[in-house]
């Protein structure tokens, strides 16, 4: 394989995708293979969506995966091509230098993880692991706040201001945009309706409002997360509200996770069995840790239904709910947390006009969810787009259910990896003015 220059790839989000994606790029750069020089810009920190300070967590809770599965997982690296096993094989071998084990094993704890059982860690360990990979690989980091994404036919554009307010334009070839966008909406603008930030600040001052009745809306591990806090404070009851029948439990069989770690097999499946593979297994389910925490908690109990409706009713917040062939439902709560999780196309709200043509004229107007998912290819790009826009958290229907979160992270960096390197851009230099 001949080396090109690399491209700049620009990567939203200092996140486990990101470290998995920079990490693999170095060990190819190492070996001499080309790929792109890969620049993250960040909002907070390294890993802060895994802190208090990205707002999702407290850093307290445990992770929903097994941190073995870490950003080289599963250690089938492809990157170098299908008839060059050896390189592939190479290259897998050196990402076990940044695994979770080795990070153990640097920090002199792998035994006493092991001799207990190999826990999940809490939030704040694994935000500690990513930080250690990005200081290992020497990461490329701006820590600032994008206010907009422009494109042309050849480049993305984003603008950043850094905290001194400082303002940068950083410029590549390609684009990954990851990260769950702002955890700070909630239905309502009421003291009474948390968002998940608020509910977390909350938390981490010791200010969570005192509370007889309260509901977590949402049925996925952002709401997990929340109930499991909850249920550690003194309320009457806490009512669990989500579409589904009942709070499901991921799945955790070899044959479901199986899925995950290799996604060979997904195009073969319909539509409406993917559909339902993502909905039995990651969208709307309970890690078996939180479901494990609840059992024996008889405060807890479940409500179906969508929130159609939210107010305030005197001192409570009253919550309509709606199930199709049923009449609507209204229930009254001292204390809402909604827990909705983030908005999957947050993204597009950064978007100037040029980028937003580009975009349009590539899916068709407007560019909704379900046509860019349908549209993802297997390089996790937005197919026909020039230049790339890849959205793994969005692959999850077109390409395997694994990508949208941590439990393919080797095989998210194999996919844009090995398409990325032959697209041969050269990527202008980033250019850094004064605030006006």
């Amino acid at each position: 394989m001949s080396v090109r220059q690399p491209e700049t790839m620009i990567i939203i989000g200092a996140g486990p995708k990101a470290l998995a994606v920079a990490a693999k790029a170095k060990v190819m750069r190492d070996l001499g293979l080309p790929a792109p020089r890969v620049r993250v810009v960040e909002a907070h920190a390294v890993g802060a969506n895994w802190q208090s300070i990205g707002g999702w967590t407290d850093g307290r809770h445990r992770l929903g995966t097994s941190p073995e599965k870490d950003i080289g997982f599963p250690y089938r690296s492809a990157v170098a091509g299908r008839g060059d096993g050896a390189m592939n094989a190479e290259i897998s071998r050196r990402m076990l230098d940044y695994s979770w084990m080795s990070f153990l094993v640097e920090h002199q704890t792998y035994a006493e993880w092991v001799d207990r059982g190999r826990p999940n860690p809490h939030h704040n360990v694994w935000a500690r692991y990513l930080q250690w990979v990005a200081t290992r690989i020497e990461l490329d980091v701006t820590i600032g706040t994008v206010r907009s994404i422009s494109a042309d036919e050849d480049q993305w554009s984003l603008d950043v201001v850094g905290a001194d307010g400082r303002r940068s334009e950083i410029v590549g070839d390609g684009l990954l945009v990851t990260g769950p966008g702002s955890s700070g909406s909630a239905m309502i603008d009421d003291e009474r309706v948390l968002s998940v930030s608020a509910f977390w600040d909350l938390v981490s001052r010791r200010g969570l409002p005192v509370a007889s009745r309260a509901a977590v809306i949402g049925g996925g591990e952002t709401a997990g997360s929340a109930l499991d806090e909850l249920v550690r404070h003194e309320v009457m009851t806490v009512s669990v509200i989500s579409p589904g029948a009942t709070i499901y439990t991921r799945g955790e069989s070899y044959f479901e996770n199986a899925m995950f770690s290799d996604p060979t097999g997904w195009p073969s499946l319909s539509p409406a069995e993917r559909r339902d593979v993502i909905r039995r297994t990651d969208r709307g389910v309970f890690s078996v840790t939180v479901q494990e925490n609840l059992l024996g908690d008889n405060r807890v109990h479940h409500l179906q239904g969508r929130v159609v409706s939210a107010r305030r009713a005197d001192d409570l917040i009253a919550v309509t709910l709606h199930n199709p062939g049923r009449p609507a439902q209204t229930h009254s709560f001292d204390l809402v947390v909604d827990a909705t999780g983030g908005q999957p196309l947050w993204f597009l709200d950064l978007f100037t006009e040029d980028a937003a043509d580009i975009l349009e004229l590539t899916l068709g107007w407007p560019p909704t969810l379900e046509r860019i998912e349908s549209s993802i290819g297997h390089d996790l790009a937005v197919t026909g787009l020039t230049p790339k826009l890849y959205l793994p958290n969005l692959a999850g229907f077109a390409q395997g259910p694994g990508f949208p979160n941590l439990s393919c992270l080797g095989e998210v960096s194999n996919r844009i990896l090995r398409l990325a390197v032959r697209q041969g851009r050269g990527a202008r230099e980033s250019r850094v003015d004064e605030a006006s």
